[in-house]
């Protein structure tokens, strides 16, 4: 048997469960041994290889999950800042989301990733989150998730309704209220973004965003609504950290991302947070700005770069 075609997706349907792209690939190995050591017992008639893996990965999840909290973004926890000066205190105590890195997997794996839609997802019981995922992502039979949870249909067309209705009420909207990365007026604004993060240039900033654009700083449990918070905020960085940035561009969760590096006092530029776009109606909408290292190694970014290597995306 070989299992290894199916990790892109096994990773990637793991980390819609966990919330993380570490716990995530951690979680495949497990799946990937648990099969090896069972192989001998694996029934054709019954299933194929890849629902028979799902099944395996699923039980491995629900597992892990158990008696364990969410894993938020500060937006779930409570309302916006309104004080663009607050301490920036990391809660580390809080297992954050984290952003899943798209270069690390198969395009064709990574269906409607977007971090707002992960994260309302983790709101939901954990058998609820595998049926929605199960069903509506991997499209699934309601028979074959029966059997790969060890329960019947009636019950999963149950969980699937009640899961749908969960996200309806948490507001989370199809993909197409969002702006798609590839499309060539997104890469325009990110570009612009970019440039004008470059060179701390906030009215730009505040231009490019909606009027209730959201800035979110994992692991800071604060976070603001409103593109005049959003700005003050902004100014603040850069008062603090000088001008003389530079932007690498990514995407993560299937949304356009770049990571920004801060000038230091030698002259070199270090790496300070992973940005993470959403856009939506050609402006910026949301902002999740990760500053957790363990995310950046995900994402295999450098610790330093030069002055002269920022690459705007184009």
């Amino acid at each position: 048997m070989d299992f290894e075609p199916y990790r892109g997706e096994l990773v990637t349907y793991c980390y819609r469960m966990l919330g993380s792209f570490h716990e995530a690939e951690d979680m495949v190995q497990e799946t990937m041994l648990r099969a090896w050591k069972a192989r001998e017992r694996y029934d054709a008639t019954r299933a194929s290889v890849r629902t028979w893996l799902y099944r395996i990965a699923t039980n491995a999840c629900l597992t892990a999950l158990e008696g364990r909290a969410r894993r938020p973004l500060p937006s779930g926890l409570g309302a916006p800042s309104e004080d663009p000066g607050a301490p920036l205190t990391p809660a580390l105590d809080i297992p954050w989301l984290q952003p899943f890195p798209d270069a690390r997997c198969d395009p064709e794996a990574r269906a409607d990733l977007r971090l707002a839609l992960v994260a309302a997802m983790q709101v939901l019981p954990p058998r609820q989150r595998a049926v929605l995922v199960l069903r509506e992502v991997l499209e699934f039979s309601a028979a074959e998730v029966s059997e790969q949870l060890g329960t019947t249909v009636p019950a999963v067309n149950s969980a699937l309704q009640r899961a749908r209705a969960a996200l309806a009420d948490a507001g989370v909207g199809g993909a197409a209220d969002v702006d798609e990365p590839d499309d060539p007026g997104v890469r325009a604004v990110v570009r612009r973004y970019a440039r004008a993060f470059e060179a701390a240039d906030v009215p730009e900033l505040v231009r490019l965003l909606t009027d209730d654009a959201v800035l979110e700083m994992p692991p800071v449990p604060l976070w603001y609504r409103g593109s005049r918070d959003y700005g003050l905020f902004m100014d603040r960085v850069f008062r603090t950290r000088g001008t003389g940035w530079a932007t690498t561009p990514l995407t993560a969760n299937g949304q356009p991302a770049f990571a920004a590096y801060a000038p230091e006092p030698d002259g070199g530029l270090g790496l300070h947070t992973l940005q993470v776009l959403t856009v939506a109606g050609g402006r910026i909408a949301r902002n999740t700005v990760f500053a957790d290292p363990r995310v950046f190694g995900a994402f295999g970014l450098p610790p330093r770069i030069s002055s002269g290597d920022s690459r705007r995306a184009r």
